[in-house]
């Protein structure tokens, strides 16, 4: 009989069952793209590796920890074969035979009845890719080429023309620290049409005004961070208005919308006025400001915890949620952002709390940016210092033993 290529289709598996046979490895790899399926998934083995444990233990599949019976296979939509027994296996595999079920082999690809492709997920596209017969299968070129699919359609490099459906709604998506290529891939959005792979951003000293979406005329942003203030009702009614319009909106917020960046104010404002909203969550500068300064916020035997606070209203000012003194007596690291013109205050209160003036101090101003500085001083020091060397926001300021164990990280060239 001649050898035919396989059919590709896409199936359907929300609410249907589909009886997985072996908890081994094949399993662990395959398990979680039934489960997002919607797939009421049956797990029938002895035993499972931890990570095909931990789904049964999550209530995400059914697992009978038991060898394969006859009769398994009767209700199923889908099966995957994939125990150690190969008698067992084709015993399975004939069942589903009888009972008309597509059956997936680890062990025998000629004797299945269905294949499973290498897959890959772009801007709502699956990419799926199959060899074109079971002799001629080599699962490393067919990875390779869902790899190079998947990475061109991302990237640009891949264009296929399409018709793309503005979905109203907003988007509160998080900036990254400053630099442009620290924008989360989903943040950035689709690519544009023809985009090389080493075309990058423009760097620029603040997070960009606009993500490579917005260039497109796809969104709209609001508020440029440090410059022309805008009060956040008159941002939550932009919002609102511009969605009402039909029009895709991105709020491009720097960081993470959720770390004191008022993304729940927002959300919670559009959720009112029945605007969908998605959030992106973003690279917090809490974290990689200093990173990207030689400074680790975590280091074994010096720190085993830090915090994050913010210092936009000063220690005895009766706005102020942080509790100061608690903090003067842990001792790890303190990272406090929006704090650059309160920060003497600040080191005077943590002093008077029992931190002693010594302690290291470290400001990065314009962090992962070409504008990025560190200025270094003590608790003692700091409010000083920072007059001194005119450090400016937005800066993020490390207190603790880490700013000193690391080789100073040599700043950007002009």
């Amino acid at each position: 009989m001649a050898e035919h290529p396989a059919y590709p289709v896409g199936l359907r598996l929300t609410g249907r069952r589909v009886v997985v046979l072996g908890g081994g490895q094949v399993a662990q790899r395959r398990l979680p793209a039934l489960i997002a399926a919607g797939a009421d998934v049956l797990l029938v083995s002895p035993e499972a590796t931890p990570s095909v444990e931990a789904m049964a233990d999550a209530g995400e599949i059914a697992w009978e920890k038991r060898t394969y019976h006859e009769g398994d296979l009767a209700d199923a939509w889908y099966a995957l074969i994939a125990t150690s027994d190969t008698e067992a296996n084709t015993r399975a595999s004939a069942e589903g035979e009888r009972h008309r079920v597509w059956c997936v082999r680890s062990d025998d690809a000629d004797a299945a009845t269905a294949w499973t492709p290498a897959t890959g997920h772009s801007e709502g596209v699956t990419v799926a890719v199959l060899t074109t017969n079971a002799k001629g299968r080599d699962p490393r070129h067919t990875a390779a080429v869902r790899d190079a699919v998947v990475e061109g359609l991302r990237d640009g490099t891949l264009v296929a023309p399409h018709h793309r459906t503005r979905t109203p709604g907003v988007a509160l998506v998080g900036g990254g620290p400053g630099d442009p290529d620290l924008i989360t891939v989903r943040g950035r959005g689709p690519p544009r049409r023809g985009r090389r792979r080493d075309r990058r951003p423009p760097r620029a000293p603040r997070p960009p005004r606009r993500t490579p979406a917005a260039r497109r005329g796809l969104s709209t942003r609001f508020k440029i961070p440090y410059g022309r203030f805008m009060s956040q009702e008159a941002i939550n009614n932009a919002l609102i208005e511009h969605a009402k319009q039909g029009r895709s909106v991105v709020r491009l917020k720097g960081g993470d919308p959720y770390v004191f960046g008022r993304g729940m104010e927002e959300l919670h404002a559009l959720a009112e006025a029945g605007i969908p909203c998605t959030v992106v969550p973003g690279i917090s500068s809490s974290i990689s400001v200093p990173g990207a300064a030689g400074i680790p916020v975590t280091h074994r035997g010096v720190a085993h915890e830090f915090t994050v606070v913010s210092g936009h209203v000063a220690p005895d000012d009766e706005r102020s949620l942080v509790d100061w003194p608690s903090l003067a007596k842990l001792t790890g690291t303190l990272v406090i952002l929006m704090g650059v013109d309160k920060i003497g205050r600040i080191a005077e209160t943590l002093v008077a709390h029992g931190k002693s003036p010594d302690t290291p101090v470290a400001l990065v101003q314009e962090g992962t940016t070409a504008a990025q500085r560190r200025v270094d001083a003590t608790l003692a020091t700091v409010g000083e210092v920072v007059v001194a060397e005119d450090v400016k926001p937005p800066a993020v300021i490390v207190v603790g033993e880490v700013v000193a164990v690391g080789p100073r990280v040599s700043e950007p060239s002009e």
